[in-house]
């Protein structure tokens, strides 16, 4: 982990979705400080907005919290990934929850979000994940 340099998320827009302030904060603080640009939305229902009213491939990645009032993370990712664009079906959608047990990992594949983050958010893997769906990213293309 301590490969990672300060720049790894340089130029990347991430869409982060919390609802808790605090949660909000430390997430912003360590993406901002590994160079991604972040947008950020309060509940499920304020993401998809934000994706729908952003031009398409705007966002690098949606970081996004599950139990949120409004609209769940779930629920959000599902909406997400039905939306008639390409970018839809292709931005990476990674779960936030202080859920982490096997259900809830199923739950976040079957409403489309690729990978799963337990919370507290440790930022040093949170970081690493996101690089790694951008590493990945740049050997497929």
């Amino acid at each position: 982990i301590n490969s990672l340099n300060n720049n790894c998320l340089d130029g990347m827009h991430i869409l982060l979705v919390e609802d808790n302030d605090l949660n909000m904060e430390i997430a912003e603080f360590y993406l901002k400080e590994y160079g991604a640009r972040i947008e950020k939305a309060w509940n499920g229902k304020e993401a998809v907005e934000k994706f729908l009213a952003s031009s398409p491939n705007t966002y690098d990645m949606i970081l996004m919290d599950i139990m949120m009032p409004v609209m769940n993370g779930y629920e959000a990712a599902k909406m997400i990934r039905t939306l008639d664009r390409d970018d839809a079906k292709t931005v990476p959608i990674i779960a936030m929850t202080a859920n982490a047990f096997t259900e809830d990992r199923l739950k976040s594949k079957e409403s489309g979000m690729n990978e799963h983050i337990a919370k507290p958010i440790d930022a040093k893997l949170l970081v690493k994940v996101i690089s790694e769906f951008v590493e990945n990213k740049e050997e497929d293309s």
